[in-house]
């Protein structure tokens, strides 16, 4: 019997899935705890259903590629005209695109990388008084899958999350030494890039430069730093399940190793790192905002044999305090484009978010 037929015939006999989860969570060494014990089976948690492992062997593997967009020249007029084309294109069919020559030095992108790796590779001593699940008082989380609890299969990987959704703003003594240096450097550049890319997506659904950022979408953010180690069954589950992200706009740095998927016409299709390059993607927020003129789609991270895979995602979510209402923007909105979504508070919809299943999206609760 294969190994995968072995793990599914596994699955279907009695356990305590509760337990087993309580008990990986309990060792607060996160997945690479337990490739560092040596495991050469995943533990029953992180293997996803049959029906899922079978779906997966019926689909097709997609060659095509996420739009690449080159921010260069946008303050002359003809150039900014160009990229302000392609990101609406990118934005309406894919909800994805790369960036190139973006502004952010190279020598800030591989530091970030570095300190990712730095702070999950140190002493799991020092990474456990970061580790919790208390999200109300705590903005410096070391975890495994934040939707450990609540999903149908735990996924393969590690994250630090830093969250400055409240203020916008962290204190450096919150963030761990290993890595703030680093982590200050990259947030100056990335919150920069996010609103001058407010600009450039407020132009493309036809409006002042200014309307995105003066409606305050880049205020907050939360940083997120995973670590996705070499997995020894890879076909058996998943990095990150399918999502769709809760903020307005996403920012991803990844390194060389592959394995982000976005879906687009019903097939996966690989995002290949590009040296140097971000990954940027539409968020719920922005799909309400449009009026469901952009899209926030699933996309995902495959498991891999070979790691670890390292990635830094910055989220803008907005104004989360004092509650603030957005919806769909009243100047996207028409007799003949009647609003598809109804207004949220950001706190609302995180807070929703956090309570469901990694691969439930937000949006067709607030549809109308």
């Amino acid at each position: 019997m294969s190994s995968t037929k072995e793990s599914q015939a596994e699955l279907t006999m009695d356990y305590d899935r509760l337990k087993e989860l309580k008990a990986f969570d309990d060792t607060k060494s996160g997945v690479k705890g337990l490739i560092d014990a040596g495991i050469v089976e995943i533990p029953r948690i992180f293997i996803r259903p049959p029906d899922e492992l079978a779906e997966e062997l019926n689909q097709g593997k997609s060659t095509l590629q996420v739009p690449v967009v080159d921010l260069s020249g946008i303050e002359v007029e003809d150039q900014r005209q160009k990229v302000v084309d392609e990101i609406r294109e990118a934005s309406e069919k894919w909800g994805f695109f790369q960036l190139i020559n973006h502004g952010v030095p190279s020598s800030v992108l591989k530091e970030m990388i570095d300190g990712t790796r730095k702070f999950h590779e140190q002493d799991v001593e020092l990474k456990k008084e970061y580790y919790s699940r208390d999200r109300t008082t705590r903005r410096v989380i070391y975890e495994t899958d934040l939707h450990l609890f609540n999903s149908k299969t735990a996924n393969w990987k590690d994250a630090l999350n830093i969250s400055m959704m409240v203020t916008g703003h962290i204190e450096p003594e919150e963030i761990p030494e290993v890595c703030r240096k680093e982590f200050f450097e990259f947030m100056n550049h990335i919150r920069k890039l996010g609103e001058t890319l407010l600009d450039l997506l407020s132009e493309a659904l036809g409006l002042k430069p200014d309307h995105l950022n003066a409606m305050e979408c880049t205020k907050g953010q939360t940083l997120v730093c995973h670590y996705y180690p070499a997995c020894p069954q890879p076909e058996l589950t998943l990095g990150t399940d399918k999502h769709t992200d809760p903020d307005f706009l996403t920012i991803l740095l990844q390194d060389q190793s592959g394995g982000l998927q976005v879906m687009h016409n019903n097939q996966w299709v690989d995002v290949e790192p590009i040296e140097r390059g971000l990954v940027v993607n539409i968020g719920d927020f922005l799909q309400i905002l449009s009026n469901r003129k952009f899209i926030s789609v699933n996309h995902r991270v495959v498991a891999n044999k070979v790691g670890p895979r390292i990635s830094v995602v910055c989220f803008f979510t907005g104004v989360f305090e004092p509650p603030k209402m957005y919806g769909p923007i009243k100047e996207l909105v028409s007799e003949e484009k009647p609003p598809v979504y109804k207004e949220f508070l950001v706190s609302d919809y995180i807070t929703e978010f956090f309570s469901r299943p990694f691969d439930k999206s937000g949006l067709d609760l607030n549809r109308l």
